[in-house]
Protein backbone atom coordinates (compact mmCIF):
# COMPACT_ATOMS: atom_id res chain seq x y z
CA UNK A 1 0.00 0.00 0.00
CA UNK A 2 1.15 3.50 -0.77
CA UNK A 3 1.50 6.32 1.69
CA UNK A 4 -0.44 9.53 1.20
CA UNK A 5 1.54 12.61 0.25
CA UNK A 6 1.69 15.22 2.92
CA UNK A 7 0.75 18.83 2.29
CA UNK A 8 4.28 19.96 3.09
CA UNK A 9 5.81 17.98 0.25
CA UNK A 10 3.49 19.74 -2.20
CA UNK A 11 4.52 23.15 -0.85
CA UNK A 12 8.22 22.35 -1.09
CA UNK A 13 7.85 21.24 -4.71
CA UNK A 14 6.84 24.76 -5.86
CA UNK A 15 9.70 26.69 -7.51
CA UNK A 16 11.06 29.80 -5.80
CA UNK A 17 11.00 33.04 -7.79
CA UNK A 18 13.90 35.50 -7.78
CA UNK A 19 13.63 38.84 -6.00
CA UNK A 20 16.74 40.44 -7.53
CA UNK A 21 16.94 41.31 -11.21
CA UNK A 22 19.29 43.05 -13.67
CA UNK A 23 18.77 46.80 -14.03
CA UNK A 24 17.39 47.92 -17.43
CA UNK A 25 19.09 51.35 -17.07
CA UNK A 26 22.64 50.57 -15.91
CA UNK A 27 22.79 46.86 -16.94
CA UNK A 28 24.30 45.67 -13.64
CA UNK A 29 23.42 42.11 -12.76
CA UNK A 30 21.35 41.52 -9.58
CA UNK A 31 21.29 45.19 -8.63
CA UNK A 32 17.51 45.70 -8.67
CA UNK A 33 15.60 44.59 -5.59
CA UNK A 34 11.82 44.34 -5.26
CA UNK A 35 9.80 44.97 -2.09
CA UNK A 36 6.07 44.21 -1.90
CA UNK A 37 4.22 45.68 1.08
CA UNK A 38 0.70 44.23 1.19
CA UNK A 39 -0.27 46.12 4.35
CA UNK A 40 0.05 49.44 2.48
CA UNK A 41 -0.78 47.98 -0.99
CA UNK A 42 2.41 49.20 -2.64
CA UNK A 43 5.27 47.58 -4.50
CA UNK A 44 8.68 49.24 -4.83
CA UNK A 45 11.62 48.48 -7.11
CA UNK A 46 15.01 50.15 -6.62
CA UNK A 47 18.46 49.83 -8.19
CA UNK A 48 21.44 49.99 -5.81
CA UNK A 49 23.85 51.26 -8.46
CA UNK A 50 22.08 54.00 -10.43
CA UNK A 51 19.41 54.82 -7.77
CA UNK A 52 16.46 54.45 -10.18
CA UNK A 53 13.16 53.79 -8.36
CA UNK A 54 9.67 52.71 -9.34
CA UNK A 55 6.54 52.13 -7.26
CA UNK A 56 3.07 50.87 -8.08
CA UNK A 57 -0.07 49.49 -6.44
CA UNK A 58 0.11 45.89 -5.24
CA UNK A 59 -2.45 43.16 -4.69
CA UNK A 60 -2.15 39.78 -2.90
CA UNK A 61 -1.54 37.81 -6.12
CA UNK A 62 1.40 39.97 -7.20
CA UNK A 63 4.90 38.46 -7.36
CA UNK A 64 8.25 40.31 -7.59
CA UNK A 65 8.45 39.39 -11.27
CA UNK A 66 5.17 41.24 -11.93
CA UNK A 67 6.45 44.57 -10.62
Amino acid sequence: MGKRKSRMSKLLAQPKLDTTFPCPFCNHRDSVDCFIDLTHNCARVACFICREKYSTKAHPLMAPVDV
